[in-house]
C-alpha cells in the first residue's frame, strides 16, 4: 500500500509539473471567464442599450397614439415615434441612428406599413413579431370602439392555455441543451484524462525511469498508481474549470440568464454525486485501456497510431449517448446508459431527465466496475510483460501472445 501510494504520489507531482498540463490549464480557466463576459463585451461595444433601435412613423394618427404603448412592451427593441418625411427616415437609417423603420399609411380601405432597413439583402419578409405586435395592437383598438361588454369581449378573445404532453408513459424533464453540453464535458474530461495514462507510461520508457520504478515496486502497482494519480489531477482539473465557470456564470452573467439557457431545478446533489462517479468509473474504463496500448510502444511517435482503436472506442460510446439523446425513452438510449463505453456519458444526463430509477443506477455502475476489473486483471497482465519491451511497436497479435504467455 506504501509503494502505491508512493506512485500516486510521484504521478500527481509529475503532471502537475508539466508545462503542457499548466498552459492548457490556464488557457481554459481564461476561455470561461472570457467566454461568461462576451455579453457585457458585446454591450460595451454597442452601448448599454444592445436592442435594436425601430423608428415609427404614424403621420395620419391611424392607431390614435396607440402606438405609444409598444414602449412599455417587451418587444426586443428601443422604440422612438416621430413625425418624419419618408427622406428624413432614410437619413436617419442610411445613418445608422436607426437600424429599421415603420411607416404606417392610410391608403383608401387598406392601411400599408412599409418596414424600412439599410440593406434588405439578407431580409426576406417583415419580421413576424413586429407583424403580429402591430396587429393585436390595432386589434384592440378597434375592439375598444365598439363598446363591447366584458362577456363579449371575452368571447372573442378567449384565453388559450396551451400545454405539451406526450404519448410515452415515461415523463422527460430538463433541457436537451443541458443534457448535451453535461455529455460533451464528461467526454472531454475522461477522455483527455485517461489518454494522458498511456502518454505517461511511454514518456518514461523513452526516458527509461521505468527500469527504476519496475525494480522498486511491482507491475500491478505502477499501473494503478499512475491511473489513480492522473484520475486525482484529472479530476481537481475538473472541478477547478466547473467551479469557475460557475463563479464566472454568477459574477459576469446578468440575474436569470443563465437560468433561461440551463434548467438549474434539474442540476441538483445528487446528480453530482452521481456524474463524479461516472467520471471516476470512465476514466478508470479507458484509463487501463491507455495503460495498456502505452506499455506497448517505446517511441513517444507511436503513441497515436497504438491508441488508435481506443480512440475510436471513445468516440463511438460518446456518439451512441450523443444522438440517442434525442429520443430519451427509447431502448438504444436504454442501451446506451448500460453499455460500459457510453455509460460514463448517457446515465447522468438520464438521471438529470428523470428517467433512470435507482435500479437502473445501480445496474449500470455494476456493469461498469466488472468491466474496469476485467480490463484491469488483461492490462496488468500484458503490461507486467510489455513494460520493458524497446523494440518496435508491438501488434495486436504479439500483445495477445504477451497475454498467453503471461497467463501460463
Amino acid at each position: 500500500m506504501k509503494d502505491l501510494f508512493t506512485v500516486i504520489k510521484f504521478t500527481m507531482k509529475d503532471m502537475i509539473k508539466r508545462r503542457s498540463f499548466i498552459i492548457s490549464t490556464i488557457i481554459f480557466l481564461v476561455m470561461i471567464v472570457i467566454g461568461f463576459n462576451v455579453p457585457k463585451i458585446l454591450k460595451s461595444i454597442k452601448g448599454e442599450d444592445t436592442g435594436d433601435r425601430l423608428l415609427i412613423i404614424d403621420e395620419n394618427n391611424i392607431f390614435e397614439g396607440a402606438l405609444e404603448n409598444l414602449k412599455n412592451l417587451d418587444t426586443g427593441y428601443e422604440i422612438e415615434i416621430a413625425s418624419l418625411t419618408y427622406d428624413e427616415v432614410k437619413e436617419k437609417i442610411q445613418s445608422e441612428e436607426f437600424e429599421s423603420a415603420i411607416v404606417v399609411e392610410k391608403q383608401k380601405e387598406n392601411i400599408k406599413i412599409k418596414y424600412i432597413v439599410k440593406d434588405a439583402t439578407m431580409l426576406e419578409e417583415v419580421p413576424e413579431d413586429i407583424i403580429s405586435t402591430i396587429n393585436t395592437l390595432y386589434t384592440n383598438l378597434q375592439i375598444s370602439k365598439l363598446g363591447l361588454t366584458e362577456e363579449q369581449l371575452k368571447s372573442i378573445t378567449p384565453n388559450f392555455e396551451f400545454s405539451l404532453e406526450q404519448t410515452e408513459e415515461e415523463k422527460v424533464n430538463g433541457n436537451i441543451f443541458a443534457m448535451m453540453l453535461l455529455s460533451i464535458v464528461l467526454f472531454y474530461a475522461i477522455y483527455f484524462c485517461a489518454y494522458q495514462v498511456s502518454s505517461s507510461i511511454t514518456t518514461e520508457k523513452t526516458s527509461k525511469i521505468i527500469e527504476t520504478l519496475v525494480t522498486s515496486t511491482s507491475p500491478k502497482t505502477i499501473v494503478l498508481g499512475k491511473t489513480i494519480g492522473i484520475g486525482i489531477v484529472g479530476l481537481l482539473q475538473m472541478i477547478l474549470l466547473v467551479g469557475t465557470a460557475l463563479i464566472s456564470a454568477k459574477t459576469f452573467l446578468e440575474q436569470g440568464t443563465l437560468e433561461q439557457i440551463l434548467d438549474i431545478s434539474a442540476i441538483t446533489p445528487y446528480l453530482g454525486i452521481v456524474t463524479v462517479i461516472y467520471f471516476i468509473l470512465g476514466y478508470f474504463t479507458y484509463a487501463l485501456l491507455y495503460a495498456l496500448t502505452g506499455s506497448t510502444v517505446s517511441k513517444p511517435e507511436d503513441i497515436q497510431s497504438a491508441n488508435g482503436p481506443i480512440a475510436m472506442l471513445a468516440v463511438i460510446g460518446f456518439y451512441l449517448s450523443y444522438f440517442t439523446m434525442m429520443n430519451p425513452t427509447s431502448e438504444m438510449n436504454i442501451f446506451a446508459s448500460l453499455f460500459p463505453i457510453s455509460a460514463p456519458f448517457c446515465m447522468p444526463f438520464r438521471i438529470m431527465m428523470g428517467l433512470a430509477k435507482p435500479i437502473d443506477v445501480l445496474i449500470s455502475i455494476s456493469i461498469l466496475i466488472v468491466t474496469i476489473l476485467i480490463i484491469a486483471k488483461v492490462a496488468i497482465k500484458i503490461y507486467s510483460n510489455a513494460i520493458l519491451n524497446y523494440g518496435t511497436k508491438m501488434s495486436l497479435k504479439d500483445i495477445i501472445k504477451v497475454y498467453k504467455d503471461k497467463n501460463n
